[in-house]
């Protein structure tokens, strides 16, 4: 990189625009600033014919400089930028490669043509953190590719790739080649006048009221709550007028996005997925995972096996019986065959990955491989004999890891005489779909092996939050506090599926019965009786409704009855019985009855929420905030829009939530208790999102 992360170089008529601001040459202030400013001087020098802008580095411009979010704009602003751009008297063409996204998209669109390179993959991912593209996008892409296609690619976000962009007329064409050796040949053309250009704002948009209704529709049943969405669909419309006009209004939609609480949560969440990977131990060299064995053939281990066998690993499936390891086979088979029907894994790569599963009766097959992954019931005793055969069967070095939700990791490797060498990898159901992993940190892990855990889950392209030994880890054990809230709510009178409906219009996408239906409500049924022991003997008892549900034998979705009933799996509403079992289990309970607004439902629920992921912030358990909001939204289906449990928090203040707890306090003194975080936090006018930056 040179001192000028935008420069100009010239070669006879031509002049070459050259941008170099590793690593993805995004377009931060000294970007914007030489970009203006090199066109700026090229048309006042009037010597070149043509001017071709191309990116050093793997990629073209591929969008925002992220190190500037959330901070005061310094001029000159893109649209400014790009303005000047396209109204350069000298025609000026764009070279595109890698990818070209946002900022660096619109960077081509207000060019005169645009070059894409073999790879090259563009889009306009704006809407995924809260905003509408604010640089042309929603006016000059429809001058060039028509209203559908835009509000395709503004609203879904995705990378287009190069093939498809140039048969919309997105890119003029598309060629191989080196980025300058390509910009020097097209300039050339340029002159010669055998590559026509043109000014994309002079172009019209085709109205087409019918695809705009049918979006703005969908949206209505999709996106109701989100903000960004509507903006892009009413800018695209806007786009059938004069440009000038267009991109006034496209700049105050994005600004009215700007000031929205979505915005701020999208980028937490933009944020959070890259956040969770700055870890004590990532200056370790990770342990070399070249084959996995995985313990269990039941849902979550076939599921474990699928997403290894998806990355390129060699899988070593262990079963006790031999109809048990067939029905693992069976379902891991069933989610490759799936793969290939979504476009995940190609026909001629299904074979080959179906050849690199090796299932087996013996546990003594798996003294080569590199990591073992115990995947069976959550039982102490049981995983406990498992390490202990696991320590005299696997080569030193190899990496033992369990898939519990709660248990003590510390316990498992104590059951063996290589205490570093165990974790956890708590994955999440279905392991193949599901991005989140928990590594669990035992006392004597091996930092490498700490490291080696978070490489695996970039390998198998998930989300690694490092997580301290605890009953439940971050996500399990601050679920177990909450859900509490829902069932106290439905014990003092509201119905489970007023709960439901109120928290999916808060934007989770199931309530918290939906999702034990879902789940099975014979697993929370299994951790309470585990738990009994442990209960506070002043603890209000939350399980009666599900306990009487599942003494019935309706565990949810997989029975057809629990809060719901369902026919061929799909809902088809409240479990008729619910009646007599809420009147039962309100008598024992004998709470008094209230009715909740829907407000009062989302209020105490995410109060609770808060509250103990508080908590687990102030226990160690995560490492800072922003890892429990990573926990959430990618394991929990926290709505994304918010940014995770404690980004909104930081939207209700500290005050305020002590306010809300002290007042709940009053009805139950043992389950509502103010962290000693929120009161330090009050006082001192701090947030969550200042201890992320602590960290």
């Amino acid at each position: 990189m040179t001192d000028q992360p935008v420069t100009i170089e010239r070669e006879g008529d031509i002049a070459l625009i050259r941008i170099d601001n590793p690593p993805v040459n995004a377009t931060g202030q000294a970007v914007r600033a030489g970009i203006k400013a090199s066109i700026e001087e090229l048309n006042a020098e009037g010597k070149a014919r043509a001017i071709a802008i191309y990116c050093a580095g793997r990629t073209f411009v591929a969008g925002a400089d992220i190190r500037e979010f959330g901070k005061p704009m310094q001029p000159p602003a893109l649209p400014d930028v790009y303005n000047t751009v396209e109204s350069s008297e000298i025609p000026v063409i764009a070279i595109m490669h890698g990818t070209a996204l946002g900022g660096g998209f619109e960077l081509g669109l207000s060019s005169h043509a645009r070059i894409g390179l073999t790879g090259l993959r563009v889009g306009l991912p704006e809407v995924n953190i809260g905003v509408i593209p604010g640089a042309s996008g929603t006016q000059r892409l429809p001058r060039l590719a028509g209203i559908p296609f835009t509000l395709d690619m503004a609203l879904s976000g995705r990378m287009v790739p190069a093939a498809e962009a140039l048969e919309h007329g997105v890119i003029d064409q598309l060629v191989d080649g080196d980025p300058r050796d390509v910009a020097l040949t097209k300039a050339q053309e340029v002159i010669d006048g055998t590559l026509v250009t043109r000014r994309t704002g002079a172009l019209e948009t085709t109205p087409d009221p019918e695809a705009i209704a049918t979006t703005r529709a969908k949206l209505e049943k999709t996106a109701a709550h989100l903000f960004a969405p509507h903006r892009v669909v009413d800018a695209v419309e806007k786009s059938t007028g004069p440009m000038d006009e267009g991109l006034k209004f496209e700049r105050a939609q994005f600004m009215a996005c700007m000031d929205t609480p979505q915005r701020a949560g999208l980028i937490n969440a933009f944020f959070a997925e890259r956040a969770v990977a700055n870890i004590p131990e990532k200056k370790e060299t990770p342990r070399e995972i070249a084959s996995v064995g995985v313990i269990g053939g039941g849902t979550m281990g076939s599921g474990i096996a699928t997403s290894c066998l998806l990355a390129g690993l060699p899988v070593t499936l262990v079963e006790v019986a031999q109809d048990g390891l067939d029905r693992g086979v069976a379902t891991i088979t069933k989610n490759l065959q799936g793969a290939v029907k979504r476009g995940k894994l190609s026909e001629a790569k299904y074979d080959a990955t179906m050849a690199a599963l090796t299932p087996t009766l013996a546990m003594e097959d798996l003294a080569e491989v590199d990591l073992v992954i115990e995947a069976v019931f959550e039982n102490m005793d049981v995983k406990k004999e498992i390490f202990g055969k696991l320590d005299t069967i696997c080569k030193p070095g190899a990496v033992l890891a369990s898939n519990t939700s709660y248990l003590n990791v510390d316990e498992i490797a104590a059951a063996t005489g290589r205490p570093q060498d165990v974790i956890g990898l708590h994955f999440f159901s279905p392991a193949h779909v599901m991005r989140l992993l928990e590594i669990v940190v035992a006392d004597k892990t091996d930092p490498a092996v700490v490291a080696t855990g978070f490489a695996l889950a970039k390998r198998l392209k998930k989300i690694g939050v490092r997580a301290e030994v605890c009953d439940g880890f971050i996500g399990n054990r601050i679920l177990a506090h909450y859900s509490k809230s829902a069932s106290y709510m439905v014990l003092d009178g509201a119905s489970p599926q007023q709960v439901d409906d109120a928290l999916e219009a808060f934007g989770f996408a199931m309530g918290p019965n939906r999702v034990g239906d879902l789940a099975g409500l014979d697993i929370g049924w299994a951790n309470r009786k585990r738990m009994a022991d442990q209960r506070p003997s002043n603890e209000r008892y939350a399980g009666l409704v599900s306990d009487a549900l599942c003494e019935n034998g309706w565990y949810g979705r997989k029975t057809g009855k629990g809060f719901y009933v369902y026919e061929d799996g799909r809902e088809t509403g409240p479990n008729p019985a619910l009646g007599d079992i809420l009147e039962d289990a309100r008598a024992k309970d004998g709470a008094p009855q209230r009715d909740y607004t829907d407000q009062d439902i989302v209020d105490r629920y995410m109060t609770a929420m808060i509250s103990e992921a508080a908590r687990v912030v102030e226990d160690g358990i995560a490492l800072r905030p922003i890892d429990v909001d990573a926990v959430f939204l990618f394991g929990y289906g926290f709505p994304r829009f918010r940014g995770g449990p404690l980004c909104y928090a930081d939207t209700i203040g500290a005050a305020e939530l002590i306010r809300r707890i002290e007042a709940y306090a009053q009805e139950d003194a043992q389950y509502w208790q103010v962290p000693e975080i929120l009161r330090r936090m009050a006082a001192e006018g701090g947030t969550f999102a200042d201890l992320n930056r602590e960290g």
